[in-house]
């Protein structure tokens, strides 16, 4: 009978636990989702407004270096020169280590420059730092012990991508999943996934519509469109593999030739501006025109993919901010499209496949990729972006954005390998 009351004691705490627990990371999750939500949206007006001023302006992006001055200035004045990008986000969720507060302001305003003078980069690389100072932010201000604050920084890093894509689960699964390859941190799921949709809910009632395609043409299921969804599947993959490389080597070969951050900058901004003036401004900013062109119409020009590399390795490289995963987006797209044209598929549909493989390369996510087939195409096809973002996961090797995330095991077998991304 003893043994019977201490079971029911036991029990009785563990459900006591669990639903503590439940209602402390749902609260959480609702301030940290709450806040992203308005910072995002703030954020997205912000990109948003300063391109259509650079499209009205087109001579804004000669005036890039300038612009990179201003960047470099910010981050030399708040002492965050060198290190604050998203591998710190990434290496706080699994070590210990704070994120300083100081780097969400400046990210910010760092991305909204790049963007205002042309610089070629994305959106998602602020995102991930901004909702990384909320989360810890607001782990420190509840104060959370050190494992709890790695789930708080996840759980600020699924609300403002969330925020930012319109993509929530999308959001939740990539923040789980990118930290360390092989290994997913369920107990972030509730958290993240409340968040995420917290922000979502936050970025719709500020009247953001949540980034989403219409595929013209699906083709029926069939062993030949399988194969050759897989061709585009294993070029995404070499072209992820080229995009990392020339990332970092630009980044190595820029610190290493122009070792002051001003003249870094300058020289970075004057070769876009001098690209600019001959080749236009199709590659300056987020191009999402063109993505959705390639898209929805199966457009592109043979080249495009190709100098958008070269332009956001340069961007991204010299020193300016933003982020590289919506470059990828339009790497992949215009890439799928040109291949699809030449091995008859319809080229919209293969803009799609190409555009989410290659995401799978550089990020090494195959889960948050499917989703994100699903939110922003349709589950229609799912199975096709399966194929396409199984061969490039695998086939891209241990090359990724980010040389925080850790590739915990191998991709060709069971075994444990713990190494960081090339």
């Amino acid at each position: 009978m003893e043994h019977f009351k201490d079971t029911v004691r036991h029990d009785a705490t563990r459900v006591r636990q669990y639903i503590l627990s439940f209602f402390k990371w749902t609260l959480i999750a609702l301030i940290t989702g709450g806040i992203g939500g308005g910072l995002g949206a703030g954020f997205r007006y912000a990109v948003n407004f300063v391109t259509g001023v650079r499209t009205e302006n087109a001579w804004l992006c000669y005036l890039l270096p300038v612009g990179g001055v201003i960047i470099a200035f910010l981050y030399r004045v708040t002492k965050l020169s060198g290190h604050a990008d998203t591998n710190l986000i990434i290496n706080s969720v699994r070590e210990e280590g704070r994120v300083p507060l100081r780097l969400a302001p400046v990210i910010f305003l760092s991305t909204v420059v790049t963007h205002l003078f042309g610089g070629s980069a994305g959106r998602e690389g602020a995102a991930l730092q901004l909702g990384g100072c909320i989360g810890s932010f607001i782990g420190r201000g509840v104060r959370l012990n050190e494992k709890d604050m790695h789930l708080a920084v996840m759980c600020g890093m699924s609300g403002l991508f969330s925020a930012l894509f319109g993509t929530p689960l999308t959001a939740s699964v990539f923040a789980m999943e990118v930290i360390s390859v092989g290994i997913i941190y369920y107990s972030a799921f509730l958290p993240c996934l409340v968040s995420a949709l917290t922000a979502f809910g936050v970025t719709l009632l500020c009247g953001l519509e949540p980034v989403g395609y219409q595929l013209p043409d699906i083709p029926a299921l069939d062993v030949v469109t399988m194969l050759l969804v897989a061709v585009i599947g294993i070029a995404a993959a070499v072209v992820s593999i080229v995009f990392c490389i020339t990332l970092e080597q630009l980044h190595k070969l820029a610190a290493r030739f122009f070792k002051n951050e001003y003249l870094r900058v300058i020289v970075g901004g004057s070769v876009i501006a001098l690209a600019t003036l001959i080749l236009g401004t199709r590659y300056n900013g987020v191009g999402s025109d063109v993505i959705h062109a390639a898209v929805t119409q199966g457009e592109a020009l043979p080249y495009d993919f190709v100098l958008k590399i070269l332009f956001t390795a340069v961007t991204i490289g010299f020193g300016y901010k933003g982020g590289e995963i919506i470059p990828t987006f339009f790497i992949g797209s215009t890439m799928g499209a040109l291949l699809g044209g030449l091995i008859g598929l319809p080229a919209g549909f293969s803009a799609a496949i190409g555009m989410v493989a290659l995401f799978c390369g550089v990020v090494n996510c195959p889960i948050a990729s499917l989703i994100l087939s699903v939110e922003l195409f349709g589950s229609e096809g799912l199975l096709y972006f399966a194929i396409a973002v199984c061969l490039s996961y695998m086939l891209s090797g241990y090359y990724g954005l980010y040389s925080g995330q850790k590739i915990m095991y191998s991709k060709r077998r069971a075994r444990y390998i713990n190494r960081n991304a090339k």
